[in-house]
């Protein structure tokens, strides 16, 4: 897994001082993303253990809120199974930092996604340590500047850990 950029003091990614992930790689190519150029799996730099470990010690500050995901495309099949270990590490290492994923696919409340495309052996147990998943693909025409977290109005903000077993998705309230 490649990534394109990592943020190590980010405000506008969910609540809090946060540190961002951006991985590269995704299929959805939404017109006008802020971040085409992370649809290329191969850009940016190797997901290596010295990241990880930056990314690790990043968040280790009080004043860190969490850790974000965000792309290209955290739920892309190839990018979950890099994801996957280094968030239980994250779980492990760091248990009061909450995790925040954008992905433009859409959340199923039994901790899957709606596109089976997206599905892999590594996608419920990487679901299980999100906080907060803001879903959706963005949609240039909902795009709507005042809104928190999210670039278009279809997008939703799940609780995530609400939501999986519920009938029904439950908004997370910023």
């Amino acid at each position: 897994m490649n990534y394109a950029e990592i943020k190590t003091t980010d405000i506008a990614n969910g609540e809090g001082v946060r540190v961002s992930l951006f991985v590269s790689g995704c299929t959805h190519h939404c017109k006008n993303c802020f971040n085409s150029i992370a649809w290329d799996f191969d850009y940016g730099k190797p997901f290596t253990q010295e990241t990880q470990d930056m990314i690790i010690r990043a968040l280790a500050p009080d004043y860190i809120a969490g850790l974000s995901l965000l792309g290209g495309e955290p739920f892309e099949p190839q990018n979950q199974i890099g994801l996957l270990p280094f968030i239980e590490r994250v779980k492990r290492e760091l248990p009061k930092k909450t995790i925040w994923c954008y992905t433009g696919y859409t959340f199923r409340c039994d901790g899957a996604l709606n596109e089976e495309r997206a599905n892999c052996e590594a996608t419920k147990k990487l679901m299980s340590y999100i906080d907060v998943l803001v879903d959706g693909r963005f949609v240039e025409e909902l795009k709507d500047i005042r809104l928190k977290f999210r670039g278009s109005s279809n997008q939703r903000i799940i609780d995530v850990k609400r939501s999986i077993g519920n009938d029904n998705v439950v908004l997370y309230l910023t």
